[in-house]
This record gives C-alpha cells, sequence and structure tokens, in this order.
C-alpha cells in the first residue's frame, strides 16, 4: 500500500512566487486527504497532479491562510459535476466559519459534509485512522497524525511444510489467524508466523509552538511535518506567535525518534536554507521540502521515507473529474 505525501504549499503565511500557503495532499492507495486549504490549493493540484477529487480535507486551525482555497476548491468541484461525497474536518469553529464560506461557494450538487472535531478524537478509515491532538498556537488548533494498525508477521511456508501442513486453502487459513491441522496434530498461526509488523505513522502539526502533545503523537513516527516558521535569531518572535523555530522542531523530532522531519510554514523573510541548517545541527535527517516536492513513506522494513524533489510533476498528471 503505497502512503505519501505531496506538498502543494509550503509557504508561511504570505504566498511568493515559490511557495504557496499551507496546504499539503497524502495519498495512501487511493484515498486521497487534503491537509490544509491555502489560498491557490486548486492550482497547486492543477500545476501538479490534476484537480484531482480529494475524500477528505483536514483544517488544522481557522487562520486565513490555512483555508482561503477552501471556497474555490468546493465551487469547482460542483462546477465539474462531482458526485462523490467530500467532508471537511476541522477544530471547534469550523461550523460558524462555514456559514460564512457558503455564502460565497452556495449550494453544491455533491455531499458536503462538516465534522467538527474534540482533541483526541478519531476518524475511521479503511486500513488507518486520522487522530487529531491539540497544539499550541494563538487559536485553538489540531494536529493530525495519520496510523495504520500493526501488521501480521511474515507467514514461513517451509515451516508450515515441516508441520505437515497442506499447501492451499489451509496456508491461507493460518495467515488469517486461524489453526488447521498438520501431521502432528494441531497447527496454530504462531508457529509459522513472524512476528507482528508495524505500521506507518503520519504526524502533521501545523501551526504551533512547539508542545507536549505534539512530541507524544509523533513518537516513533515515519515523517514528522513541523511548523518551521522562524530561524533561531526570532526564537522569542516565534513563541509571541504560537510558532516553532526550524531547530525547536528537530529538537521535538530527535526526542520523538522519527524517521525524517519535513521543515514546512517558513517565513518569507529567510533563506529557507537557513532555517534548514540550523534544524540539521539538532536532527540531521530533517528536509524543507519545495511546493510539488513529495515524499514517499514505505513500511518500516522497507527503508526510510525518501524526498522526491519535484515528485508530484513528474507523475503523470491526472485528468478532471469531468470536462
Amino acid at each position: 500500500m503505497d502512503l505519501n505525501v505531496v506538498f502543494l504549499g509550503t509557504g508561511g503565511s504570505i504566498p511568493t512566487a515559490r511557495r504557496a500557503t499551507a496546504c499539503l495532499l497524502v495519498r495512501r492507495g487511493g484515498d486521497r486527504i487534503m491537509v490544509d486549504c491555502g489560498e491557490g490549493s486548486q492550482r497547486q493540484l492543477q500545476r501538479s497532479l490534476g484537480l484531482i477529487e480529494v475524500d477528505d480535507i483536514l483544517l488544522t486551525h481557522l487562520h486565513a491562510d490555512h483555508y482561503l482555497g477552501l471556497p474555490g476548491l468546493i465551487k469547482t468541484y460542483d462546477l465539474q459535476d462531482r458526485e462523490r461525497p467530500l467532508t471537511v474536518h476541522g477544530p471547534p469553529g469550523t461550523g460558524e466559519l462555514f456559514k460564512s464560506l457558503r455564502r460565497v461557494f452556495g449550494r453544491v450538487g455533491y455531499p458536503l459534509e462538516l465534522n467538527e472535531l474534540e482533541p483526541g478524537e478519531a476518524v475511521q478509515r479503511r486500513g488507518y485512522e486520522l487522530r487529531c491532538f491539540p497544539v499550541t498556537h494563538t487559536v485553538r488548533a489540531f494536529g493530525y497524525a495519520l496510523v495504520e494498525p500493526s501488521r501480521p508477521g511474515r507467514f514461513d511456508p517451509e515451516r508450515a511444510r515441516e508441520l505437515g501442513v497442506a499447501e492451499g486453502p489451509d496456508f491461507g487459513r493460518l495467515q488469517g489467524g486461524q489453526p488447521v491441522t498438520g501431521s502432528g496434530g494441531e497447527v496454530t498461526p504462531e508457529q509459522v508466523m513472524g512476528p507482528a509488523r508495524p505500521g506507518r505513522k503520519l504526524v502533521i502539526t501545523g501551526d504551533t509552538a512547539p508542545c507536549e502533545a505534539a512530541a507524544v503523537a509523533a513518537h516513533g513516527a515515519e515523517l514528522l511535518v513541523h511548523d518551521s516558521s522562524f530561524a533561531d535569531a526570532d526564537a522569542e518572535r516565534a513563541a509571541e506567535t504560537g510558532h516553532s523555530t526550524g531547530r525547536q522542531a528537530a529538537e521535538l523530532a530527535a526526542a520523538a525518534e522519527v524517521g525524517m522531519l519535513a521543515l514546512v510554514h517558513v517565513s518569507s523573510r529567510y533563506n529557507v536554507r537557513e532555517v534548514l541548517d540550523e534544524a540539521r545541527e539538532a536532527f540531521p535527517a530533517a528536509v524543507a521540502p519545495r511546493d510539488f516536492d513529495l515524499i514517499e513513506i514505505p513500511f518500516p522494513e522497507s527503508g526510510a521515507p525518501s524526498l522526491v524533489p519535484n515528485g508530484a510533476r513528474e507523475q503523470p498528471v491526472a485528468a478532471p473529474a469531468s470536462a
């Protein structure tokens, strides 16, 4: 099952010629989950993957640079005769925001649902869940964790044969957790299956100062995408505005033992390299994706996450949902 993150908007609160405001797209198998929808997000999709139909949109908080792209995207889907449901999830207050936004995009012809979350609540999806956790910002704000359950261990067919299990359906029953009959009696899955293999964890903080809830949520994650708005010289300003420096994000990543740290929301006042260099002093596996980069997240036994520069544009472009 493929899992990757497409970086559609990696900049700070003000868009620049090279970096749009906050927007990520998580792709797991056939599921498409957008995290934040800053100004121009649908245009960023059109410039890379095509205007694909996302299944869920997760809002980290209700500052304008994280939701201004919503009315346009919602209305464009309607103009393209979308039929599949779209659910927008967000912190308390999202319902009030939508009352205002509906005056902009009006009625739509597809099911548009709103899910106002509480801290710690999880959205269940087939094969994983989306957990929200509180972070420390100037308004009520959430981070999100995509968490997969552990998977069965690897099946050892040679050991099964040694125990007299006939190839065929009984192999499948053992892999499904059922005992079968072998040459010497009952054979249990524990006798032929290796130890359980961990699933993957992806954590996205949104805007936040360093906080314990983010560190707990990110523990052991393959990838942590963390606010890195400021450089060391402006650490006081970061604290005042509920943001993090690149170094602070890196220190949290190191304490949480994550596999890779992706720095986003870097203020346009900096050269991103400056913030990245400071972060790497505390956590060498830090990267600073550009718009249209992607990060592939394999299963733990298959290797570490990898950054693919411009990966969203080099993949085949999807056709629009309709003409």
